[in-house]
């Protein structure tokens, strides 16, 4: 895993920015977002099936079991889906467009996998496939918060 550069206010193509300035976390998220702090991503695991939840819920879905713990993860995963924006959504986004939102599946989950919505960054829109293999990345947008994204890891295009 590696970890981006300091965000900077200025839009960068492919960079969907980054809506909120700290992450409004609950008791079941905020160890998600320290740990990205420190560039690391987790996943909440069910210690009775293993079960990775992303997000966190108190009730694992697979067995019902109420006890959880956080594992890191390891930060790398396959872009199950994908979707890429060419037309800006609000006028303040035209100069990131295009830009790529992916459906993230993580490695290290177990069965189907764990999956995660993210931005895929330092790439070409057009470039970005189902089953591409990508790595996490963390945005820091400020002292409270960094973004987890993702890139492509560069040796799996096709």
């Amino acid at each position: 895993m590696s970890n981006a550069a300091a965000a900077t206010s200025t839009p960068r193509r492919g960079v969907f920015p980054a809506l909120q300035t700290h992450p409004g976390a609950d008791h079941l998220t905020q160890p998600f977002w320290d740990a990205a702090k420190q560039g690391q991503l987790v996943g909440y695991q069910c210690q009775s099936c293993g079960t990775v939840l992303l997000p966190p819920k108190p009730i694992c879905f697979k067995c019902g079991s109420e006890t959880f713990e956080w594992v890191e993860l390891p930060g790398t995963g396959v872009v199950y889906s994908r979707i890429i924006v060419r037309h800006p959504l609000r006028e303040d986004l035209a100069e990131v467009c295009p830009y790529v939102t992916g459906v993230i599946e993580l490695d290290g989950t177990q069965g189907a996998g764990a999956r995660m919505i993210a931005n895929i960054v330092d790439c070409e829109a057009d470039a970005v496939a189902i089953g591409d293999r990508v790595e996490v990345v963390f945005d820091h947008i400020n002292e409270e918060m960094a973004v987890p994204r993702f890139r492509p890891i560069a040796d799996s295009y096709k």
